[in-house]
């Protein structure tokens, strides 16, 4: 089982003077402004039984591009094994070139997130992990760092993967649904 997604526009920002380091008592800092190096996409895929990550980096977000992800993680993956991909319901997903690749591909079964509902994707919380730890903070003079930089960060993360465990059981998001549902029903929306 993999979740599948972009993370799309991820911008090459450097600083317009360096990081100030931290001292006792005072936090590290940086400027308000800075300069737009370029932007990368990354592809990735997470493998929910054992964490590790397959990825690809282009320079758009197009059809195109997913299908050269699906060849990557086609490479990647044993061809003795299905593969349950999760996904969001973004247009790229379902062109019809996107859906012949998955006709001629039988061992693929598609998994599609409802709309507004990404957290189900753990994809999107690695990708978060990533912004906080590699991206947020650094700097980067150009699109070959940042994706160098972040391809150093899935080697190591790569290294010793770890799956994301649910902390929440199911009866417990279910009351938190009902309750929602009830508040919003009540409100007149």
């Amino acid at each position: 089982m993999l979740c599948v997604d972009e993370k799309s526009q991820i911008q090459a920002l450097d600083r317009t003077r360096p990081i100030l380091p931290m001292r006792p008592g005072v936090p590290a800092r940086q400027t308000h402004d800075y300069i737009r190096n370029g932007t990368t996409s990354l592809f990735a895929a997470l493998d929910i039984a054992t964490g590790k990550v397959i990825s690809s980096f282009h320079r758009r977000q197009r059809h195109q591009e997913f299908l050269r992800f699906l060849e990557r993680i086609d490479e990647a993956v044993p061809e003795n094994l299905d593969i349950h991909l999760v996904m969001d319901n973004y247009g790229t997903h379902k062109m019809p070139k996107v859906k012949r690749w998955f006709t001629r591909r039988p061992r693929y079964h598609l998994h599609f997130t409802p709309t507004g509902a990404s957290w189900l994707n753990q994809v999107e919380r690695f990708f978060g992990l990533l912004t906080e730890r590699r991206i947020r903070r650094g700097t980067f003079g150009s699109v070959r760092e940042l994706e160098s930089a972040i391809r150093d960060y899935l080697e190591h993360h790569n290294q010793d993967p770890k799956p994301f465990t649910w902390i929440a059981d199911a009866d417990t998001i279910l009351n938190k649904i009902a309750r929602f549902c009830m508040l919003t029903s009540d409100s007149g929306h």
